[in-house]
């Protein structure tokens, strides 16, 4: 149910709306004069009514019935939209009670969103909050959401392949950097540290994205699991720069630390990414071996999943003579799949893998 904390003209006349009823019989409810109401509505934001008021604008809200609270909620978030449009501050206090709930719920769709690779939905859900308030105006509680949303929104410009940019994944992990600074939450921090290792090794600067996962490979402010993560990338980073061995022997102490830890879908993508170290030095039948573990151990079946796990078996197979036909079909599969979830670094390195063309070394995908 809605709560509201601190009451406006606005919020008052949502209610009044939600409730279907007339200033002047709304008035009455309230047992209030239809002046004041009217003054609540010219004003909107703008006013407060006294304490007491406030105190009997909680109970009507509080006494009415769940299709009013829904209506409420609704045309409370319309009516802010508005007011925020034209340039008017909604209200002094920042988000009311009911929209750091709606706030967290939706970063929760998102998640689930970025996981299908439905970027639009993900996006629409983001832009609605990081829209509408901007950090200055927010206690700790919304400024840790707004972190969130810029952290998730770096990740969807990730996947799409914006890495740098004034509206790149890059300038999104920035900001909300900054923002876990400012609520000194080192964890997050360092998340977003390992966020833009990745974002620098996409842009080639592979061996600056290696110091920085060797860095945070012993960060005691990551999780085991991320610091088995950063572990995992450096070998990535290590072997796109051609360093197949080395690469392969990091990345294999990371393949232990996921099986200790439990941690299925990282052991799978750290199979995938053995199976490319070992392609880039010839070794065919290890790196089918390895890919081989990859497909069949996965525990998620996403489209993004789905385009990498083909778009290295395909790389294994094209290097081949004997099997280049097979990994041309693969690679086919895995540019469709890319194209219709717009995922444009995979297409990229789809592409380039298909230029390369067999025995030389394509580029390889994250």
């Amino acid at each position: 149910m809605a709560t509201v904390h601190h009451w406006t003209g606005l919020e008052a006349k949502a209610l009044r709306l939600a409730l279907r009823l007339s200033v002047r019989s709304f008035a009455e409810r309230l047992g209030l004069a239809v002046a004041t109401v009217s003054k609540w509505e010219s004003k909107l934001a703008a006013t407060e009514p006294r304490p007491d008021t406030q105190a009997i604008l909680d109970t009507a809200l509080g006494r009415a019935d769940a299709a009013v609270h829904l209506r409420f909620e609704t045309l409370l978030s319309e009516m802010a939209s508005s007011v925020a449009t034209a340039g008017r501050r909604v209200t002094p206090s920042g988000p009311r009670a009911w929209e750091y709930e709606s706030w967290a719920d939706d970063l929760d769709r998102v998640v689930i969103a970025l996981s299908r690779q439905d970027f639009a939905f993900a996006d629409s859900l983001l832009t609605r909050w990081l829209g509408r308030f901007t950090a200055h105006e927010l206690d700790e509680k919304g400024l840790y959401l707004f972190g969130r949303s810029s952290t998730l929104l770096g990740d969807l410009k990730r996947d799409q392949g914006v890495v740098l940019g004034p509206l790149s994944a890059q300038h999104s992990y920035n900001g909300a950097r900054t923002v876990f600074t400012q609520l000194d939450i080192p964890r997050r921090v360092a998340q977003l540290d390992l966020s833009l290792a990745v974002v620098t090794e996409m842009s080639g600067k592979l061996e600056v994205a290696a110091h920085s996962y060797e860095s945070l490979a012993v960060d005691d402010r990551l999780s085991r699991r991320d610091r088995a993560r950063a572990r995992l990338w450096v070998g990535t980073a290590l072997s796109k720069d051609g360093e197949h061995d080395y690469a392969t022997r990091v990345m294999q102490a990371a393949t232990r630390e996921f099986e200790d830890l439990t941690e299925p879908e990282d052991w799978s993508v750290a199979h995938q990414k053995l199976a490319l170290a070992r392609r880039g030095v010839g070794d065919l039948s290890q790196a089918l071996h390895f890919i081989d573990i990859a497909r069949s151990s996965g525990t998620t079946d996403s489209p993004m999943q789905r385009v990498r796990l083909d778009t290295a078996h395909g790389h294994i197979l094209l290097s081949d003579a004997a099997t280049r036909d097979d990994g041309v079909l693969v690679l086919d599969r895995a540019a469709r799949i890319a194209t219709q979830y717009g995922l444009v670094h995979q297409l990229r390195s789809i592409e380039g893998i298909r230029a390369m063309g067999e025995g030389l070394t394509g580029p390889q995908q994250r």
